[in-house]
């Protein structure tokens, strides 16, 4: 790999602020035609890969060296692009990171391949900053997150490329906490950003309640336990919880977390060696039967317990993001319970946030299932924001209205010269969202016999991008 910039050492670093670019190195590139292969015929350009490592703040507030990959699009002319910030979801160990084309790196294809200059931080505790990796912890979720962007106008210049104010904000599992994270940091802090967009997606938004609730039931069945134990190792790291992990858990569970967090094996082979046990001695991966009896009791009764104040520290639901918001979830998810959207749903409602909506995209959709949907739900509603604008007039890209047909219809309708239709949302004459829809493959039609007569306007991710059509149903 060339390294295009680096000024990288250990002196050096103990020398530097935080926010400041170390190191950028090439990691690929990706045509046009490679990337409408891999999603759908949905891709506007070619993209530039680049891993970059800067300095950032650890949780202690001492120097660190975090990584992260930015994903660049790539045109003939001269553009100025949007910025968005895809968090990722859990990851199996250190190295498997979006840096290293890995932990979700994919998602950042997506985004660069429609126009956004894409960032996808690798986190604390991973890549190449050191410590344990603090899981699902809001504060440092945001800050490694706002000081990649802080130093993107470091990285632009290296690279050659232009970004304009525009910043969406998304993430999925793990990132669409992360994702939450970051918008309310934003919102509510002086970073100096101001979100366009956001889209959390299938996160645990609601830790202290929700997922409190879901792990420490004697019948809740889950076969992912080595989330909870991620979770109070890294809520340990950050507030120092206990002295000994012997003190939180069974003998029996005790040695495989030791091997975790010796980095011998990887959160997949200790999710897979405690269900083993689980089952052994308990007939099902219940969660709630790996914790000593004394800390469940503990935190059942007192409210006040550091780990349920460490829980709370880490809800990222209650609050009122004032740039445009959605929550897309799948109800069938087997890992991030969906209650935790229907929670936050109702939370942001309540304080009066004035454009947001949950969405459930797939209701049969598992957590793996369910990632097409969301994203694709997600970048149908960034398009109606994502402006590119062409540097030497600064003029935005204009819209494209599709001619639909037939017109006045009375069910199917189709859109001229289009050949597939990934997701459309179904707007009424008032400009009311009825509905959100992804789509089968393949798929160039949209049937509205369900709806009464009217006026619709029909907003469509298709592979050229965005399209409106305004459509006379009989």
């Amino acid at each position: 790999m060339k390294i295009l910039f680096t000024f990288f050492s250990f002196l050096l670093i103990a020398s530097l602020p935080a926010q400041s670019l170390i190191s950028i190195e090439e990691k690929g590139s990706r045509t046009k035609e490679e990337l409408a292969a891999q999603f759908r015929n949905i891709a506007n350009n070619a993209v530039d890969l680049y891993k970059i490592t800067y300095t950032t703040k650890d949780v202690f507030n001492e120097l660190d060296t975090a990584s992260g990959l930015i994903v660049v699009p790539r045109r003939d002319q001269s553009y100025s692009y949007p910025r968005l910030v895809f968090q990722h979801g859990t990851v199996a160990s250190r190295t498997d990171v979006p840096s290293n084309l890995e932990g979700g790196y994919q998602a950042g294809l997506f985004f660069g391949g429609l126009g956004y200059v894409s960032l996808l931080p690798d986190f604390l505790g991973l890549g190449t900053s050191r410590g344990t990796h603090p899981y699902v912890h809001a504060a440092s979720e945001a800050s490694v997150a706002i000081d990649m962007l802080h130093v993107l106008d470091q990285f632009a210049e290296q690279v050659d490329v232009i970004v304009n104010d525009q910043l969406f904000v998304t993430g999925y599992s793990q990132g669409g906490h992360a994702a939450m994270a970051l918008h309310k940091a934003i919102e509510e802090g002086e970073t100096g950003f101001e979100v366009t967009a956001s889209a959390p997606m299938s996160g645990p938004y609601s830790i202290s309640s929700v997922m409190r609730e879901r792990m420490t039931n004697a019948e809740f069945t889950y076969f992912y336990p080595a989330y909870v134990h991620f979770t109070i190792v890294s809520y340990n790291y950050v507030y120092g919880l206990y002295d000994d992990i012997a003190e939180v858990f069974k003998p029996d569970y005790v040695p495989l977390l030791r091997r975790f967090l010796a980095e011998e094996i990887d959160l997949n082979l200790l999710n897979g060696g405690l269900i083993t046990e689980l089952i052994a001695n308990h007939g099902a991966p219940i969660p709630r039967f790996m914790l000593q009896d004394s800390i469940l009791n503990a935190v059942l009764s007192d409210d006040m317990h550091p780990v349920n104040v460490a829980l709370r520290d880490n809800d990222v639901f209650n609050w009122k993001p004032e740039a445009p918001t959605r929550l897309y979830y799948c109800m069938a998810d087997d890992q991030v319970p969906f209650e935790n959207s229907v929670v936050a749903a109702e939370a942001i409602r309540t304080n009066g946030a004035p454009n947001f909506d949950a969405l459930d995209v797939d209701p049969a959709a598992d957590h793996g299932e369910c990632v097409e949907p969301a994203i694709l739900a997600t970048a149908l509603f960034f398009g109606q924001f994502w402006d590119v604008s062409v540097v030497s007039s600064r003029e935005p890209m204009p819209s494209r209205l599709i001619p639909a047909f037939p017109n006045p219809t009375t069910g199917q309708v189709q859109l001229e010269g289009v050949s597939e239709i990934a997701a459309v949302e179904i707007y009424d004459a008032l400009g009311q969202r009825l509905r959100v829809e992804v789509l089968p493959s393949n798929t160039n039609s949209i049937d509205l016999s369900s709806f009464p007569a009217g006026t619709y306007t029909l907003k469509f991710l298709l592979p050229e991008g965005i399209g409106v059509s305004r459509v006379v149903k009989r």
